[in-house]
């Protein structure tokens, strides 16, 4: 594999992790908007805490291979590339306290 191809493939896979991460936490805001109860806490997390924990710990090696095959001599192209799993990933930070910690 060439270098522009790891690059290409790293960059989609910040994106499908970030947006991985991100669709997790909006389905379970989205089931609390929709009933307006928080689920009762079970034994285990579910699901849906596996894939975000996951997804977000494989956006490290990950990222490490966009930076580590990045064409250095055209900057704003490694911006674009990390501007949506970036934003992905500040929303996700948004929603992870419950109302009643307030």
């Amino acid at each position: 594999m060439r270098v522009e191809q790891i690059h290409r493939a790293s960059t989609a896979g910040l994106m499908i992790l970030s947006l991985a991460a991100f669709l997790t936490v909006a389905t379970a805001a989205l089931g609390f908007l929709l009933s307006g109860q928080l689920p009762a806490p079970g034994k285990d997390e579910g699901t849906g805490a596996h894939i975000f924990q996951l997804s977000v710990a494989a956006l490290i090696p990950v990222g490490l291979f966009f930076l580590g095959t990045a064409d250095w001599t055209h900057p704003g192209r490694i911006v674009r590339g990390l501007v949506l799993p970036a934003a992905a990933r500040a929303a996700v930070q948004v929603p992870q306290r419950r109302p009643s910690d307030f």
